[in-house]
Order: C-alpha cells, then structure tokens, then sequence
C-alpha cells in the first residue's frame, strides 16, 4: 500500500511540474540576448566558407595569436 501511495504521489508531482512549465513557456516569450548573438556571430568566424568546421591550423591562422604583429 505504501509503494501504490508514493507511486501516486510521484505522478502528481510531476503533473503539477508539467503544468507549470507549460504555464511558463506560454506566458513568458523567450528573447534572443546580445551575448547569444555575439556567441553565434563567434562560432560563425570559426567555420570555413563551405560551412565544415575548421582544423587547429585554420583557426590559428584566423584568431590572433601573435600579439601586437597580428593582422
């Protein structure tokens, strides 16, 4: 009997999550930050032209790793 209690127990509680997390997706939109922009405007800059990621030695030559002669 105690097994079927919390058994019961466990899928109220995750009903009652399920409900408020539907509540929350659909009262509260979701907006893209500035940082989040910056970073796939990053992840951009590290992909080659074809759209395949690029090798060590390609990023290297791509981010400055030569101090103040980098160009």
């Amino acid at each position: 009997m105690n097994v079927l209690i919390a058994f019961v127990a466990l899928v109220v509680i995750a009903l009652v999550g399920w409900a408020i997390a539907e509540f929350k997706n659909k009262n509260f939109g979701y907006t893209i930050s500035e940082e989040e922009i910056e970073a796939a405007h990053h992840e951009a800059a590290h992909r080659s032209p074809d759209g395949k990621e690029m090798g060590i030695k390609q990023v290297i030559e791509t981010i400055s790793t030569k101090g103040f002669e980098a160009q």
